[in-house]
């Protein structure tokens, strides 16, 4: 009986050992790889580059003051539609106490040389009539009359000019600041009481606004040296402004700088493209946006996912489906890329599945 249980113990430990040493085999045998397959498709591959810039007005100016003072009244504020000739602000003028002195004692000698020109004049006027001096003697004292009353009068006008901004003879007021186009108001960067000092040669003077022109706007962005002579002036470009979002705009190129520059150490250029707008469209200067610029596109063409090629030495392959999870390598001629997609020249028909890498 001892026996017969040793011999039960010893087939079950037997037992345990084959199931263990098949369990292990099959375990460490891999189970077989399926691979997926894919067809070629027919689509449209575009290969474009992203601008990234602006949107700016064609033309900004910045009116300045043409005469030193401080605002004593600003009636216009930023957004506001003007027209060319309207009144923006009034300026108080502080003239220098030099220069009007100076006018005041240029006044004062023209008039003492008024008055004594007119006695002159009135004294051989009296002989002229009595025939006592010749018409050309008494046309010469009339001439100095007449340039001496003009004397008093250009006179007058610089020192009205100096001390009010105003000319008694045109009637024109220097001090006060009109528009020089029309547009928006974009800026008016002065207030009520500031000082300011007038444009000349030396100084390009107190910006008083900024006017724009916004139903002409551009687009400016750069674009990286590897792209830009793929570039041509007409191309169309698909704006994204970031603060709209949708709809997207439509813009033309038509500027490409000749010379670039240095930016994080790449070569960009300068690009300008006109913004097409809507009657009911708005935008405001300096909106961030990106510009899509396609430089080649290929209609309904048969594609590949760019990631199931094999390229080795400059030669492009595939691995086409010869039978059930067998599979030969082919190698094919590829054209455009979009980064995702790309054209299969020649090589492989869109009956024919490939292997999914």
């Amino acid at each position: 009986m001892k026996k017969f249980f040793l011999m039960l113990l010893g087939i079950a430990i037997l037992a345990v050992f084959i199931g263990t040493t098949i369990f292990l085999y099959r375990k460490s045998q891999e189970a077989p790889v399926i691979y997926q397959t894919a067809k070629p498709f027919v689509t449209d591959i575009v290969r474009k580059t992203v601008a990234t810039g602006k949107i700016v007005p064609r033309k900004e100016i910045a009116v300045k003051s043409r005469v030193p003072g401080v605002i004593e009244e600003v009636y216009v504020e930023a957004g506001q539609k003007i027209a060319k000739g309207d009144l923006i602000a009034k300026i108080e003028l502080l003239p220098d106490l030099a220069f009007l002195s100076n006018a005041e004692s240029e006044l004062e000698k023209a008039r003492i040389n008024l008055a004594n020109a007119k006695r002159d004049y009135e004294r051989q006027k009296v002989l002229f009539g009595e025939k006592l001096i010749s018409e050309l003697d008494f046309n010469r004292f009339e001439l100095q009359y007449r340039l001496a009353e003009e004397g008093v009068k250009a006179s007058e006008n610089n020192v009205a000019l100096i001390r009010d901004g105003a000319s008694k003879k045109s009637g024109k007021i220097s001090n006060q600041v009109q528009a020089t186009v029309s547009g928006v108001l974009l800026d008016v960067p002065v207030k009520e009481g500031g000082f300011v000092i007038q444009s000349n040669t030396f100084n390009e003077g107190t910006t008083i606004a900024t006017i724009a022109n916004m139903e002409d706007m551009i687009f400016e962005g750069r674009v990286d040296e590897s792209e830009v002579g793929k570039l041509r002036e007409g191309m169309p470009l698909e704006l994204r402004v970031g603060a709209i979002g949708d709809p997207r705009f439509t813009a033309h190129l038509e500027y490409i700088a000749p010379k670039g520059f240095e930016d994080q150490g790449t070569i960009k250029f300068e690009i300008r493209a006109a913004v097409t707008l809507s009657a009911d469209t708005f935008l405001r200067a300096g909106y961030s946006a990106n510009a899509d610029i396609v430089l080649e596109k290929r209609d309904q063409v048969l594609a590949i996912n760019e990631a199931n090629l094999i390229t080795e030495s400059n030669k492009t392959f595939v691995e086409v489906e010869t039978g059930p999870q067998q599979f030969a390598r082919r190698e094919v001629v590829v054209g455009l890329s979009d980064g995702i997609n790309i054209e299969i020249a020649n090589g492989l028909n869109q009956n024919e599945s490939i292997k999914q890498l």
